[in-house]
């Protein structure tokens, strides 16, 4: 039986202003204080998990170890069906220039040739995947996942969301991820489905 949240404060274990608006979007009215992690002095630990779920774990157990409240954490990307999987827990890193800052546009090329590299000509199955992990400071921690199904198309469509939306079209829908409006966007994709499982068995 999952552990249910009473407490009056949540940490969101996150820098991401843009993750934060659809974390507290995605929650809706709530009873607590939803905290942003930017008022501590906390420097995102290195995520060096070989999953989704324990870079999770790891960013979830530093904040809460900060802060002393429970704290919600997750981790995501892109999993490309033809590339076993890739990029996954390197969807960021595959958008990282020598700079150190990060350009999706470069990382979608990148995801197209490695995609040409197979001579995979039929529907390119992919699937974007959130983990989530909701920590407390006794070291108890719930854990919940949400997948959304659809292909790689290309050329992208679209200029709403950010980095692979363009070229990715769920499912059951005409629109890729790049044409959605946000807030349409944020019910059904990956992360509004794990946020979904977790407010059912925790809140």
């Amino acid at each position: 039986m999952n552990r249910g949240f009473q407490e009056k404060d949540l940490v969101l274990a996150t820098h991401n202003l843009g993750k934060i608006e659809e974390f507290k979007h995605l929650f809706g009215e709530v009873d607590f204080k939803i905290n942003n992690i930017g008022q501590y002095s906390w420097v995102p630990p290195e995520e060096s998990g070989v999953s989704f779920w324990e870079n999770a774990l790891i960013k979830a157990r530093e904040a809460s170890k900060l802060t002393g409240m429970v704290s919600l954490a997750d981790d995501s990307g892109l999993c490309v069906e033809i590339l076993k999987g890739a990029p996954g827990i390197y969807s960021a890193d595959w958008a990282t220039l020598n700079d150190g800052s990060r350009d999706f546009e470069f990382a979608t090329n990148k995801l197209l040739k490695e995609i040409e590299r197979t001579g995979f000509v039929e529907t390119v199955k992919a699937y974007f995947i959130c983990s989530l992990i909701l920590y407390w400071p006794d070291n108890h921690f719930e854990k919940f996942e949400g997948r959304i199904h659809g292909e790689i198309i290309w050329p992208g469509r679209g200029r709403e969301g950010h980095g692979y939306d363009p070229v990715f079209l769920p499912n059951g829908y005409k629109e890729t991820f790049g044409e959605m409006d946000r807030w349409k966007k944020n019910k059904i994709s990956h992360r509004g489905l794990a946020v979904k499982n977790l407010l059912e068995a925790c809140f």
